[in-house]
């Protein structure tokens, strides 16, 4: 029995002995996990398998074990680390049993530390749900998935929860993104998590609060019920502008919007000479009349007649359920990382929220001491003193702390 079957059988066993004891009142349905992986021991290598496939920008990389430079607990915290700068890194993991998530739900969580996420970090940190059929050294952006979930930064314009399901051949964005705050882009670990119902609703959260819900064919290009009648036009004196300007509202006569004038106190030096220099004019100063651009107050429309939507058909290619997956037999993280030092954790699948979150629960708690574990770090390190927050320069970035990264994950293997 491999590692994975002994927690998956322990799991199952002990939560199902817990819903027998006499006294407990109706029993309660046993979480089935399908896979958990931690990365707790040495041997994470005999389940795992590096791809060597790679795209277009850069040569592929291999994941290596750790923590990271800085970690509330290192044996806890260990798990696949991105080493190289400008590389691809491919690895998966098959799944002891291939499982559908048909009339049950789907869990998918893990936790990710970009341990670079400053000033233009970019790099993905989803994770793949696969098939059980595919070719494991090769996997790469062209194999075929099922669900990729995770958080994906670039820059400071890209920042959202990727969760994008494939049907019949096509990858569904969620539209809009699920967008990361601010305070949700750090150097910090944190944990996601997805919920997949037979509903055909969903759930995501980041360390486990709610980030966004609802439908599935709302949010994602699934068939929906009705579409949109192709022959149906908005009517030419349709009014869709819900607020106009108030037209009983004038620019007041002595209002002043020019925001500089030319100085009334500057007179001409006497040496202008205009045949030489040219026509004289007054220099240009602030306005000390002006009093900003002038708007007229917004009212509603009265002629408002709503947002326009065509008529609607009812649609033959309409599917219901489209939550379920058959044979998710993998799991692979397949990434093109800018910056290194990212690290992928507690990664589980299973059929309970309530179990993701008991697991979740201690994991989010840990996090919350990493602030103080890397300022002990840099201190230690003398990081705190000689840059401060200034950015790094490219020679930095590509020379600090290389030594102590590819060390720490040669030592633990």
């Amino acid at each position: 029995m491999t590692a994975h079957s002994r927690a998956a059988w322990a799991a199952t066993a002990l939560a199902g002995f817990a819903t027998c004891l006499p006294g407990t009142g109706p029993l309660a349905t046993a979480a089935e996990v399908y896979f958990e992986e931690k990365f707790q021991d040495a041997d994470w290598e005999k389940r795992w398998v590096h791809s060597t496939w790679k795209g277009g920008n850069g040569p592929a990389g291999k994941f290596e074990w750790s923590a990271g430079q800085w970690f509330a607990d290192e044996a806890e915290q260990k798990g696949l680390m991105t080493p190289n700068n400008m590389h691809y890194h491919s690895i998966s993991s098959k799944l002891p049993t291939p499982f559908s998530n048909r009339g049950k739900d789907l869990v998918v969580q893990f936790s990710v530390k970009h341990e670079r996420q400053e000033f233009s970090f970019c790099g993905g940190g989803y994770i793949k749900l696969l098939g059980s059929e595919f070719d494991q050294d090769k996997f790469g952006g062209g194999t075929p998935y099922k669900i990729m979930f995770g958080p994906d930064v670039c820059g400071y314009d890209i920042a959202r929860i990727h969760t994008i399901f494939t049907w019949q051949g096509k990858n569904l964005l969620r539209q809009p993104d699920i967008a990361l705050d601010y305070d949700d882009k750090n150097e910090h670990s944190h944990l996601y998590t997805l919920v997949v119902k037979p509903d055909n609703t969903y759930r995501v959260f980041l360390d486990l609060k709610e980030k966004a819900s609802g439908s599935l064919h709302e949010h994602w290009d699934f068939p929906n019920k009705t579409r949109d009648d192709s022959s149906d036009k908005k009517p030419a004196d349709w009014v869709d502008e819900k607020r106009i300007d108030d037209p009983a509202k004038k620019k007041p006569a002595d209002w002043v919007d020019d925001q500089r004038i030319r100085d009334p106190e500057a007179y001409k030096p006497s040496e202008w000479d205009e045949e030489e220099d040219g026509i004289w004019e007054s220099p240009m100063v602030d306005n000390p009349k002006y009093k900003g651009a002038w708007f007229p107050e917004k009212v509603d429309n009265p002629a408002y007649k709503g947002e326009w939507k065509p008529k609607q058909l009812e649609n033959p290619d309409y599917v219901e359920d489209v939550y379920a997956f058959d044979d998710i037999g993998a799991v692979g993280f397949e990434l093109w990382t800018v910056n290194r030092g990212s690290v992928f954790d507690n990664i589980l699948l299973c059929d309970s929220f309530d179990h993701a979150k008991s697991v979740g629960e201690p994991l989010v708690k840990l996090f919350t001491q990493e602030k103080e574990a890397k300022k002990a770090w840099k201190k230690a390190t003398g990081k705190d003193k000689d840059k401060g927050d200034k950015a790094p320069s490219d020679e930095e970035e590509d020379d600090d702390d290389e030594g102590d990264v590819h060390d720490l994950g040669k030592e633990d293997l």
